[in-house]
Protein backbone atom coordinates (compact mmCIF):
# COMPACT_ATOMS: atom_id res chain seq x y z
CA UNK A 1 0.00 0.00 0.00
CA UNK A 2 1.10 3.41 -1.08
CA UNK A 3 2.88 5.57 1.97
CA UNK A 4 4.07 8.89 1.85
CA UNK A 5 7.39 9.19 3.44
CA UNK A 6 7.79 10.26 7.21
CA UNK A 7 9.47 13.32 6.51
CA UNK A 8 7.60 14.68 4.29
CA UNK A 9 5.10 18.16 5.38
CA UNK A 10 1.65 17.36 4.84
CA UNK A 11 -0.02 20.50 3.13
CA UNK A 12 -3.65 21.49 3.45
CA UNK A 13 -5.51 19.34 0.43
CA UNK A 14 -8.71 20.17 -1.39
CA UNK A 15 -11.65 18.07 -0.78
CA UNK A 16 -11.96 16.10 -4.04
CA UNK A 17 -12.89 12.42 -3.78
CA UNK A 18 -9.67 11.03 -5.26
CA UNK A 19 -7.44 13.55 -3.85
CA UNK A 20 -5.05 11.37 -0.70
CA UNK A 21 -3.21 14.17 0.31
CA UNK A 22 -0.82 17.08 -0.52
CA UNK A 23 3.05 16.82 0.83
CA UNK A 24 5.66 19.56 0.33
CA UNK A 25 9.53 17.75 0.15
CA UNK A 26 12.75 17.96 -1.91
CA UNK A 27 14.40 15.25 -4.31
CA UNK A 28 17.63 15.61 -4.77
CA UNK A 29 17.87 19.13 -3.19
CA UNK A 30 14.74 20.39 -5.34
CA UNK A 31 11.83 21.41 -3.52
CA UNK A 32 8.90 19.65 -5.09
CA UNK A 33 5.31 18.82 -3.95
CA UNK A 34 3.53 15.68 -3.59
CA UNK A 35 0.13 14.95 -4.60
CA UNK A 36 -1.65 11.45 -4.17
CA UNK A 37 -4.69 10.16 -6.24
CA UNK A 38 -6.68 7.08 -5.42
CA UNK A 39 -8.05 5.00 -7.95
CA UNK A 40 -12.05 5.18 -7.93
CA UNK A 41 -13.18 2.07 -5.86
CA UNK A 42 -16.42 0.00 -6.12
CA UNK A 43 -19.03 2.26 -4.23
CA UNK A 44 -17.72 5.21 -5.14
CA UNK A 45 -19.84 7.89 -7.44
CA UNK A 46 -20.04 7.32 -11.17
CA UNK A 47 -18.53 11.26 -11.79
CA UNK A 48 -14.85 9.56 -10.99
CA UNK A 49 -14.82 6.96 -14.01
CA UNK A 50 -16.42 9.85 -16.62
CA UNK A 51 -14.02 11.76 -18.20
CA UNK A 52 -15.85 14.36 -19.60
CA UNK A 53 -17.26 15.59 -15.74
CA UNK A 54 -15.58 18.27 -13.48
CA UNK A 55 -14.88 15.40 -10.57
CA UNK A 56 -13.19 12.55 -13.49
CA UNK A 57 -10.44 11.54 -10.75
CA UNK A 58 -7.24 11.65 -13.07
CA UNK A 59 -7.94 14.28 -15.09
CA UNK A 60 -4.52 16.42 -13.49
CA UNK A 61 -2.28 13.12 -13.99
CA UNK A 62 -3.51 13.27 -17.54
CA UNK A 63 -2.77 16.97 -18.05
CA UNK A 64 0.45 15.79 -17.33
CA UNK A 65 1.50 12.85 -18.66
CA UNK A 66 0.17 14.95 -22.37
CA UNK A 67 2.14 17.97 -21.63
CA UNK A 68 -1.36 19.87 -22.68
CA UNK A 69 -0.51 22.83 -20.66
CA UNK A 70 3.34 22.80 -20.85
CA UNK A 71 3.94 25.80 -22.83
CA UNK A 72 0.31 27.55 -23.40
CA UNK A 73 -0.12 31.21 -23.54
CA UNK A 74 -1.39 32.91 -20.04
CA UNK A 75 -2.06 30.28 -18.04
CA UNK A 76 0.85 26.78 -17.61
CA UNK A 77 1.83 24.12 -15.41
CA UNK A 78 4.41 23.89 -13.19
CA UNK A 79 6.97 21.09 -14.23
CA UNK A 80 5.53 17.81 -12.87
CA UNK A 81 5.72 14.23 -13.45
CA UNK A 82 2.72 11.69 -12.59
CA UNK A 83 3.56 7.97 -11.67
CA UNK A 84 0.91 5.51 -12.06
CA UNK A 85 -0.03 2.04 -9.99
CA UNK A 86 -2.51 -0.22 -9.37
CA UNK A 87 -3.70 1.68 -6.10
CA UNK A 88 -3.93 5.16 -7.71
CA UNK A 89 -1.34 7.54 -9.35
CA UNK A 90 1.92 9.90 -7.49
CA UNK A 91 2.19 13.39 -8.89
CA UNK A 92 5.35 15.42 -8.55
CA UNK A 93 5.41 18.94 -9.48
CA UNK A 94 7.99 21.36 -8.56
CA UNK A 95 7.38 23.83 -5.89
CA UNK A 96 5.93 27.46 -7.17
CA UNK A 97 6.69 30.44 -5.10
CA UNK A 98 4.09 32.97 -4.92
CA UNK A 99 4.17 35.78 -7.17
CA UNK A 100 1.92 37.71 -5.88
CA UNK A 101 -0.03 38.26 -8.78
CA UNK A 102 -2.11 40.97 -9.02
CA UNK A 103 -6.10 40.25 -9.76
CA UNK A 104 -5.60 41.72 -13.10
CA UNK A 105 -2.45 40.26 -14.29
CA UNK A 106 -4.61 36.92 -13.76
CA UNK A 107 -7.58 38.08 -15.31
CA UNK A 108 -5.11 38.95 -18.35
CA UNK A 109 -3.59 35.84 -18.40
CA UNK A 110 -6.99 33.94 -18.71
CA UNK A 111 -7.77 36.04 -21.19
CA UNK A 112 -4.98 34.94 -23.28
CA UNK A 113 -5.56 31.34 -22.31
CA UNK A 114 -9.16 31.54 -23.13
CA UNK A 115 -8.16 32.83 -26.86
CA UNK A 116 -5.67 29.88 -26.96
CA UNK A 117 -6.26 26.66 -29.58
CA UNK A 118 -5.64 24.39 -27.04
CA UNK A 119 -6.16 20.81 -28.14
CA UNK A 120 -9.32 18.63 -27.12
CA UNK A 121 -8.47 15.66 -25.56
CA UNK A 122 -11.55 13.84 -23.92
CA UNK A 123 -10.61 14.06 -20.87
CA UNK A 124 -11.43 17.78 -20.60
CA UNK A 125 -14.21 19.06 -18.19
CA UNK A 126 -16.96 19.97 -20.75
CA UNK A 127 -19.77 21.30 -18.27
CA UNK A 128 -18.20 22.64 -15.01
CA UNK A 129 -20.90 24.95 -13.96
CA UNK A 130 -23.62 21.92 -15.01
CA UNK A 131 -22.37 20.05 -12.68
CA UNK A 132 -21.12 21.96 -9.81
CA UNK A 133 -25.00 23.28 -9.59
CA UNK A 134 -26.13 19.25 -9.85
CA UNK A 135 -24.03 18.74 -6.77
CA UNK A 136 -25.56 21.64 -4.66
CA UNK A 137 -29.26 20.35 -6.24
CA UNK A 138 -28.25 16.44 -4.90
CA UNK A 139 -27.69 18.37 -1.45
CA UNK A 140 -31.23 20.07 -1.74
CA UNK A 141 -30.23 23.51 -3.20
CA UNK A 142 -29.90 26.63 -0.97
CA UNK A 143 -32.12 25.71 1.57
CA UNK A 144 -30.54 28.13 4.47
CA UNK A 145 -30.58 30.83 2.15
CA UNK A 146 -34.44 30.83 2.77
CA UNK A 147 -33.45 31.97 6.14
CA UNK A 148 -32.02 35.16 5.20
CA UNK A 149 -33.36 38.40 3.45
CA UNK A 150 -31.70 37.10 0.31
CA UNK A 151 -34.19 34.50 0.48
CA UNK A 152 -36.69 35.75 -2.22
CA UNK A 153 -33.91 36.36 -5.15
CA UNK A 154 -32.29 32.95 -4.36
CA UNK A 155 -35.73 31.12 -4.83
CA UNK A 156 -35.89 32.93 -8.11
CA UNK A 157 -32.77 32.24 -9.39
CA UNK A 158 -32.65 28.62 -8.02
CA UNK A 159 -35.51 27.82 -10.14
CA UNK A 160 -33.52 29.57 -13.28
CA UNK A 161 -30.93 27.41 -12.69
CA UNK A 162 -31.40 25.40 -15.79
CA UNK A 163 -32.48 28.46 -17.82
CA UNK A 164 -29.03 30.27 -17.24
CA UNK A 165 -27.32 26.95 -17.35
CA UNK A 166 -28.45 26.85 -21.35
CA UNK A 167 -26.91 30.18 -21.29
CA UNK A 168 -24.13 29.33 -20.83
CA UNK A 169 -24.26 26.74 -22.88
CA UNK A 170 -24.72 28.83 -25.58
CA UNK A 171 -21.98 30.90 -25.38
CA UNK A 172 -18.65 30.48 -27.01
CA UNK A 173 -16.79 27.90 -25.28
CA UNK A 174 -13.04 28.46 -24.98
CA UNK A 175 -10.34 26.60 -22.62
CA UNK A 176 -10.52 27.11 -19.15
CA UNK A 177 -9.34 26.32 -15.73
CA UNK A 178 -12.10 26.09 -13.73
CA UNK A 179 -11.07 26.77 -10.66
CA UNK A 180 -8.45 30.19 -11.00
CA UNK A 181 -7.73 31.81 -7.44
CA UNK A 182 -5.19 33.29 -6.20
CA UNK A 183 -3.75 30.33 -4.38
CA UNK A 184 -3.97 27.95 -7.90
CA UNK A 185 -2.38 30.68 -9.92
CA UNK A 186 0.61 31.56 -7.63
CA UNK A 187 3.87 31.53 -9.90
CA UNK A 188 4.76 33.28 -13.09
CA UNK A 189 7.06 32.93 -15.91
CA UNK A 190 7.51 36.12 -18.14
CA UNK A 191 4.02 36.79 -19.21
CA UNK A 192 2.57 34.00 -17.86
CA UNK A 193 0.87 33.02 -14.84
CA UNK A 194 1.57 29.12 -13.46
CA UNK A 195 -1.17 27.14 -12.15
CA UNK A 196 -0.44 24.37 -9.95
CA UNK A 197 -4.10 22.93 -9.83
CA UNK A 198 -5.75 21.48 -13.29
CA UNK A 199 -8.24 19.04 -11.86
CA UNK A 200 -11.12 21.17 -13.55
CA UNK A 201 -9.23 22.23 -16.54
CA UNK A 202 -11.69 22.04 -19.67
CA UNK A 203 -13.81 23.98 -21.41
CA UNK A 204 -16.67 26.04 -20.28
CA UNK A 205 -18.51 29.72 -21.44
CA UNK A 206 -15.87 32.83 -22.13
CA UNK A 207 -15.94 34.77 -19.22
CA UNK A 208 -16.59 32.25 -17.00
CA UNK A 209 -12.99 31.72 -15.58
CA UNK A 210 -13.48 35.50 -15.25
CA UNK A 211 -16.74 35.22 -12.91
CA UNK A 212 -14.52 32.70 -10.74
CA UNK A 213 -11.82 34.56 -10.20
CA UNK A 214 -14.05 38.06 -9.69
CA UNK A 215 -14.91 36.22 -6.40
CA UNK A 216 -11.68 36.43 -4.55
CA UNK A 217 -9.89 39.46 -6.06
CA UNK A 218 -9.27 42.84 -4.58
CA UNK A 219 -9.96 44.59 -7.95
CA UNK A 220 -12.98 45.46 -9.26
CA UNK A 221 -15.36 43.69 -11.74
CA UNK A 222 -14.79 46.31 -14.19
CA UNK A 223 -11.09 46.70 -14.65
CA UNK A 224 -10.76 42.48 -14.44
CA UNK A 225 -13.05 42.30 -17.58
CA UNK A 226 -11.36 44.92 -19.45
CA UNK A 227 -8.11 43.15 -18.48
CA UNK A 228 -9.50 39.64 -19.72
CA UNK A 229 -10.70 41.28 -23.05
CA UNK A 230 -7.19 42.39 -23.29
CA UNK A 231 -5.78 39.22 -23.16
CA UNK A 232 -9.35 37.89 -25.56
CA UNK A 233 -10.01 40.94 -27.83
CA UNK A 234 -11.37 38.33 -30.33
CA UNK A 235 -14.36 37.58 -27.22
CA UNK A 236 -17.52 39.94 -27.31
CA UNK A 237 -17.73 41.61 -24.37
CA UNK A 238 -21.62 41.15 -23.67
CA UNK A 239 -21.05 37.51 -24.00
CA UNK A 240 -17.95 37.38 -21.58
CA UNK A 241 -19.75 39.63 -19.00
CA UNK A 242 -23.24 37.39 -18.99
CA UNK A 243 -20.82 33.91 -18.60
CA UNK A 244 -18.90 35.91 -15.91
CA UNK A 245 -21.65 37.12 -13.99
CA UNK A 246 -23.47 33.73 -14.01
CA UNK A 247 -20.67 31.80 -13.03
CA UNK A 248 -19.80 34.46 -10.05
CA UNK A 249 -23.32 35.07 -8.79
CA UNK A 250 -24.01 30.82 -8.75
CA UNK A 251 -20.77 30.09 -7.19
CA UNK A 252 -21.06 32.86 -4.67
CA UNK A 253 -24.70 32.11 -3.65
CA UNK A 254 -23.59 28.37 -3.68
CA UNK A 255 -20.79 29.13 -1.35
CA UNK A 256 -23.02 31.03 0.91
CA UNK A 257 -25.21 28.41 1.64
CA UNK A 258 -22.03 26.16 2.25
CA UNK A 259 -20.69 28.49 4.97
CA UNK A 260 -23.98 29.39 6.71
CA UNK A 261 -25.28 25.66 6.26
CA UNK A 262 -22.12 24.58 8.37
CA UNK A 263 -22.92 27.37 11.09
CA UNK A 264 -26.46 27.10 10.97
CA UNK A 265 -26.30 23.66 13.49
CA UNK A 266 -24.90 25.87 16.12
CA UNK A 267 -26.26 27.14 19.22
CA UNK A 268 -27.97 30.81 18.39
CA UNK A 269 -30.36 32.56 15.27
CA UNK A 270 -28.72 32.53 12.03
CA UNK A 271 -28.09 36.42 11.79
CA UNK A 272 -25.84 36.18 15.00
CA UNK A 273 -23.66 33.77 12.65
CA UNK A 274 -23.08 35.96 9.99
CA UNK A 275 -19.84 37.93 11.58
CA UNK A 276 -18.23 34.65 11.61
CA UNK A 277 -14.87 33.88 9.91
CA UNK A 278 -16.20 31.19 8.53
CA UNK A 279 -19.08 32.95 7.00
CA UNK A 280 -18.11 36.73 6.79
CA UNK A 281 -16.21 36.82 3.79
CA UNK A 282 -18.52 34.33 1.82
CA UNK A 283 -20.92 37.35 2.28
CA UNK A 284 -19.11 39.97 1.45
CA UNK A 285 -18.40 37.79 -1.64
CA UNK A 286 -21.97 37.38 -1.97
CA UNK A 287 -22.65 41.05 -1.17
CA UNK A 288 -20.15 42.73 -4.53
CA UNK A 289 -22.58 40.30 -6.72
CA UNK A 290 -25.80 42.74 -5.88
CA UNK A 291 -25.34 44.25 -9.68
CA UNK A 292 -24.93 41.45 -11.34
CA UNK A 293 -27.43 39.51 -9.47
CA UNK A 294 -30.07 42.58 -10.92
CA UNK A 295 -29.01 41.70 -14.34
CA UNK A 296 -29.47 38.48 -14.27
CA UNK A 297 -33.10 38.73 -12.66
CA UNK A 298 -33.79 41.00 -15.56
CA UNK A 299 -32.77 37.93 -18.00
Amino acid sequence: MWQPEPDWVELPSGTGTSTVGLWRTALGGRPVVVKRLAAPQPGDPAALRDVGHSGYWRREADVIITGLVDATPGLRGAPASAEEDPEGITIVRDWVEDAASSGLFLALCMGRFAAAELPRPKFLARHLMRDRIDRVARRGGWPTLDRTTVADVADHLWRRRGAMLDLLDALPQVPQHGDPTGANLPGRVDDDAVAIDWATVGTGPVGGDLGYLSLSSREGFEPLLDAYLLGHPGADRDQAVLGAQIVAVYTALSRAEWALARAATGEGALASKYRHPAVAPHLRALQRQFPHIEALLQL
